[in-house]
């Protein structure tokens, strides 16, 4: 009798744990049918964008401005809720600007780059010298020589590391490759993410003044670095004409920047067009929540989709 009961007890404990495993097995079966669902909503949505994108590019720049960038639009998603933010791109700090040359073999670090990353960090209340070191490390991560730039690091900075690594001498195809530079605390990397970019050229960012936020004050301060604060620079770009600048000297005869000396390069670098586009999108199904980040060249049309990131589902 004892070994009937025995043998009952031992099967029901692998009898549970059996149909412990299957219902995981079927939970996950349908977590990775519901991800796979929302992903593919997303592509739709991704592509839904691009149609956007393409009026936007094809409308005239001066009028194309405050109306889309940055507003939620909500996706229709049966069974499921998803929304979709279209932003202008280009009204960042591209990275990948601190060099020059788009020859992945041969890039230079680019002193004008490196100059206006110096400008951005001081106008966010980094320390000259900090933002100094930080800007040429970030340039010798980049560049395909091995001479250090003064205050910069090359490979023999990062070998000495307690777990040695080397430089990347390419483009940076995403912001938080700036982590691994020298120098950048994740404190310092918070402080300047929501101002960094990496556009697959190594051209200066192209601010568009008829997209560009007060928020986004800092991303004009950094064009003329102890010249142009981010008080004034502000109040410039609140000053926007509600129809948009007909063209880039329009805004720089603004009364509020007279006495400021800008650079040509700065100058050049300002227009009304946005050449790149950013979409984020986000759907939840079955209490999963998938996401995307997509980055569009609106330089030809119809826009070209160049990057592609997925987010992490929850």
């Amino acid at each position: 009798m004892l070994t009937v009961l025995l043998l009952v007890a031992v099967m029901s404990v692998v009898t549970a744990t059996l149909l412990e495993r299957l219902t995981i097995a079927a939970r996950l079966t349908g977590n990775v049918a519901a991800l796979d669902q929302a992903r593919a909503y997303l592509v739709a949505a991704e592509a839904l964008a691009a149609t956007r994108i393409d009026d936007l590019a094809r409308t005239d720049p001066a009028l194309a401005g405050a109306d889309w960038n940055g507003a939620t639009v909500p996706i229709p998603v049966p069974g499921g809720t998803g929304t979709a933010r279209i932003t202008d791109g280009g009204n960042c700090f591209n990275l990948n600007s601190l060099v020059s040359g788009e020859d992945q073999a041969a890039l230079a670090a680019r002193p004008g780059g490196v100059m206006q990353f110096r400008g951005l960090m001081e106008a966010l209340g980094i320390a000259p010298g900090t933002a100094a070191t930080i800007a040429a490390a970030a340039a010798d991560w980049i560049d395909t020589d091995d001479v250090s730039l003064p205050g910069g690091a090359e490979d023999g900075a990062y070998a000495r590391a307690a777990i040695p690594y080397r430089t990347a001498n390419r483009f940076m195809a995403d912001p938080s490759e700036l982590r691994a530079v020298q120098g950048v605390t994740p404190t310092l990397y918070a402080t300047l993410r929501p101002w960094l970019c990496a556009l697959p050229t190594s051209a200066l960012s192209p601010i568009n003044v008829n997209t560009l936020l007060p928020s986004q004050a800092p991303l004009l301060a950094m064009l003329a670095p102890g010249r142009l604060s981010i008080g004034t620079a502000a109040r410039v770009i609140s000053g926007r004409p509600r129809a948009g600048y007909g063209d880039a000297e329009q805004f720089w005869s603004n009364g509020a920047l007279d006495g400021i000396a800008i650079s040509p390069v700065a100058r050049a670098q300002v227009g009304i067009a946005t050449h790149w586009f950013a979409v984020e999108t986000e759907v939840t199904l079955g209490g999963l929540a998938a996401r995307e980040t997509a980055l569009f060249d609106a330089r030809e049309v119809p826009v070209r989709l160049v990057r592609r990131q997925w987010g992490d589902a929850s």
